[in-house]
């Protein structure tokens, strides 16, 4: 029996394969879990003009993305933290502190895509990475400079 699966399932297949199984796995399981239709004629064409859209939109997405990651490898990001007399930092530097750095220069983007490649503890400029789409990732730079602080001021 061949069923289109709705759902990833480990050790059988992912969402969208056309994969064989037993009869009585399909009608006692599969198909009424909703994890899996019958493959007939009609449902597998179906099939075959979703895939069709979602291949399209799929190009479009990671085109999209290429175009962001190239723009997001232009940027001079630099990143201002309250800082010691010797470089050390009050505060943090993480994905969110990157994200709104990247905000700044008009591009909006979820703090989860970003990931720093080391922590950052002191003044200086630190590797980020961004990934945008299962394909697409790009490695941004990033300065971290000190901020006066009031005593410094003083």
């Amino acid at each position: 029996m061949e069923v289109i699966l709705k759902k990833d399932m480990p050790g059988l297949g992912d969402r969208n394969d056309i994969v064989t199984i037993k009869p009585g796995y399909g009608h006692n399981y599969l198909i009424p879990q909703g994890i899996a239709v019958v493959a007939t004629p009609s449902a597998i064409k179906a099939h075959e003009e979703t895939m069709k859209q979602q291949a399209k939109k799929e190009v479009k997405i990671r085109d999209e993305a290429q175009e962001l990651a190239n723009k997001l490898k232009g940027l001079e990001l630099k990143v201002k933290v309250k800082t010691s007399d010797k470089g050390k930092l009050f505060g943090t530097v993480n994905n969110a502190t990157i994200a709104d750095a990247i905000k700044e220069h008009g591009v909006e983007l979820d703090r989860r895509r970003i990931t720093l490649k080391d922590p950052v503890k002191t003044v200086g400029t630190y590797e980020a990475v961004v990934k945008l789409h299962k394909e697409v990732s790009t490695d941004i730079s990033f300065e971290v400079v000190g901020q006066e602080t009031k005593e410094e001021k003083k």
